[in-house]
């Protein structure tokens, strides 16, 4: 696996805490505009830069990605953001409630996506896809980074160990509770070479930002008869964190509408494909497992054991769409239906209940989370999980790092 070190920009640590936000990808507009109100340091700013044109503006309009590169330019203006002096790496470090993990910050080089080191599990929107390789194109510059995952490696464990023994170059903590500290390593090559053994990573979270780095990547590419390669453009943001270390969530779905069924028949239908509990609790326990919110209470539902289905297959939420979702609740395809709404884990089950109580939909079903293996073993087979499989916690934020071409 190739990674580098990189000049790129970060915030004035004093401003640290000011500049971070959430990625783009888990906050909508109105919530960008609530979390940046009052703050011009916000990299929402600059991610989500629809907040500071009138509501109503196209999200994939041309104002939106100019006032994008407008407010890079100003946060680097006001010295917000500040370039460093030289190449370098980072440690990154979160501590969400006690669960740390910590990940090494370089650039990955897209010929490895490409080539599948770098593997994924996901298939991407096209027009999630677009409007990040538009705005990259625009910035020449990847404003957030990938979420990389390997396999544990002992030495690279205890060196990154080592350097957050010392004092940490920027060290705060979030609104949410969510601890950020970041550590700069200047002497980078010791770290470089070990990753050269990494034989693959795998993207847990960002297949739309590594989609649309490698995309700008072609295009530059195209346009420069003296390529060789090593240009910044070859390189995107990634964070790369051991396996072992990482904390997944569940992704839990709501049902708007029982595709005509009555309660009862509904419920009948789901007893003939699976074993159903009454008074189940609401977080299944073990993967085989999950739980379903209907008729005010939580029932336990599992799925016979079936040795002859393949990885994909044999993972929870696609037994709850081949077995529910699509032959009895008619959502076909889950990735364009309108008919069902992802909830991630990090709102609990409450929020399930929450949302049918007020009427939003009949039923909820409450999931097992993936676990890393499974997500592994999917992208080594060359196979795409189905939509919304895994929400990671706690988020990478975006801009405490920005790489530039």
């Amino acid at each position: 696996m190739k990674i580098r070190a990189f000049q790129g920009l970060r915030p004035n640590p004093k401003q640290a805490a000011s500049v971070a936000s959430l990625p783009y990808d888990v906050v909508n507009t109105e919530e960008a505009s609530e979390l940046a109100e009052g703050n011009p340091n916000s990299f929402l700013h600059v991610v989500r830069a629809e907040i500071d044109l009138p509501k109503g503006t196209d999200l994939y309009s041309d104002p939106v990605y100019a006032k994008a590169k407008e407010n890079l330019d100003r946060l680097q203006d006001t010295g917000a953001l500040e370039r460093e002096t030289g190449p370098c790496l980072y440690v990154y470090q979160q501590n969400m409630n006690g669960h740390i993990q910590k990940g090494l910050v370089s650039v990955c080089h897209i010929d490895d996506y490409l080539n599948d080191l770098i593997k994924k599990h996901e298939k991407t929107r096209p027009q999630k896809e677009d409007d990040r390789t538009k705005l990259n194109t625009t910035l020449s510059a990847h404003p957030g980074p990938v979420f990389l995952t390997y396999r544990d490696d002992i030495s690279i464990d205890a060196r990154i160990n080592e350097i957050t023994q010392s004092d940490s170059f920027i060290d705060f903590t979030a609104p949410d509770g969510v601890q950020h500290t970041i550590w700069k390593i200047e002497d980078t090559e010791e770290l470089v070479s070990a990753f050269a053994d990494i034989p693959v990573s795998y993207v847990a979270d960002g297949h739309h930002r590594s989609a649309s780095a490698a995309r700008v990547g072609a295009e530059r590419k195209a346009n420069n008869p003296s390529h060789t390669g090593e240009e910044d453009y070859n390189w995107f943001l990634a964070v790369n964190f051991p396996a072992s270390q990482l904390k997944v969530l569940p992704y839990n779905r709501l049902i708007f509408d029982l595709n005509g069924h009555s309660e009862e028949t509904f419920l009948e239908k789901v007893k003939t494909v699976a074993t159903v509990t009454e008074g189940a609790s609401p977080s299944p326990s073990a993967v085989g497992a999950m739980s379903m919110y209907f008729k005010g209470q939580w029932f336990g539902i599992e799925f016979p054991e079936d040795d002859s289905l393949d990885p994909v297959s044999r993972l929870d939420i696609s037994r709850l769409q081949d077995g529910i979702l699509a032959p009895i609740l008619g959502i076909d395809d889950p990735r364009t239906s309108t008919r069902i709404d992802f909830i991630g884990g990090i709102r609990g089950t409450d929020e399930l209940v929450k949302r049918v109580e007020n009427g939003d939909g009949p039923v909820a079903f409450s999931m097992y989370p993936v676990t890393i293996e499974q997500l592994m073993d999917i992208a080594d087979a060359g196979a795409t999980m189905p939509p919304k499989s895994t929400w990671f916690e706690p988020k990478l934020r975006s801009g405490l790092f920005v790489h530039t071409f």
